[in-house]
């Protein structure tokens, strides 16, 4: 009898231990596309910021009326923007997560490949990269919304739909500011040059357009922060 439940206890054992693995891939696979979803939201949103500061080297007026509509419209200031502020943070925790939870499966980290014979650095370096994003994102802040509330709702200015404009001239005065937005745009192309496309591998996206749509993801995590440094550089030259 003993015998017997020993080797139920055994299966027993064994079958829980299956099922725990299972429960823990699934909730890597969730995690992963959750991850993925979120990154492709923020993508969709660097590319309307991008072309919206566009207008900036074309026409001022025109980036000033965007700007005044995106600073008074309700839907964009009371749920588009919480909701993209929550995409950010979600994005940035789910990584972590993910990369915590990817080392104790392996138990080798990033940092101890060598060369690209595993991984390339982008992909190697998704945690550095993401964090000097973040911290230009606490600087774009500082530098752009919290003046907006400042002026809005802490000292109640009237509302003045030519100040944009002269508010972004005066932020790229400064060479040094213009270095570090050059520098966040380029580890952000890093981030991008991995990230993007990964994202649509977490999502199952494998078929006769995959090759496609990888070049895709590779010209956008080039041409976005291209685009972004080219502005940031042309307004401080044209001060």
């Amino acid at each position: 009898m003993f015998g017997n439940n020993g080797i139920h206890l055994y299966f027993c054992m064994k079958i829980f231990r299956n099922l725990y693995k299972m429960a823990i891939l699934s909730s890597s696979i969730a995690k992963k596309v959750a991850m993925a979803l979120s990154g492709l939201f923020l993508v969709i949103f660097l590319l309307q910021h991008m072309l919206v500061n566009l207008t900036a080297v074309i026409d001022a007026n025109t980036f000033n009326e965007f700007s005044h509509f995106m600073g008074t419209n309700t839907i964009v200031q009371f749920i588009l923007q919480p909701i993209l502020m929550l995409g950010f943070i979600f994005h940035f925790v789910m990584g972590i997560i993910l990369e915590i939870q990817n080392n104790k499966a392996r138990n080798i980290k990033y940092n101890t490949y060598k060369g690209n014979r595993n991984s390339s650095w982008a992909s190697r370096n998704m945690i550095l990269t993401g964090l000097v994003v973040l911290a230009f994102l606490g600087l774009h802040l500082y530098d752009f919304w919290f003046p907006e509330i400042n002026y809005k709702f802490i000292q109640s200015n009237p509302e003045d739909v030519t100040r944009y404009y002269p508010h972004l001239l005066d932020k790229f005065e400064n060479p040094v500011r213009v270095g570090i937005y050059v520098i966040a745009f380029i580890l952000l192309m890093a981030h991008l040059w991995h990230g993007f496309s990964s994202s649509f591998q977490s999502l199952g996206w494998n078929n006769r357009y995959s090759r496609a749509l990888r070049g895709f993801t590779r010209f956008y995590a080039v041409a976005v922060p291209l685009g972004f440094i080219f502005i940031a550089i042309y307004l401080h030259l044209n001060q």
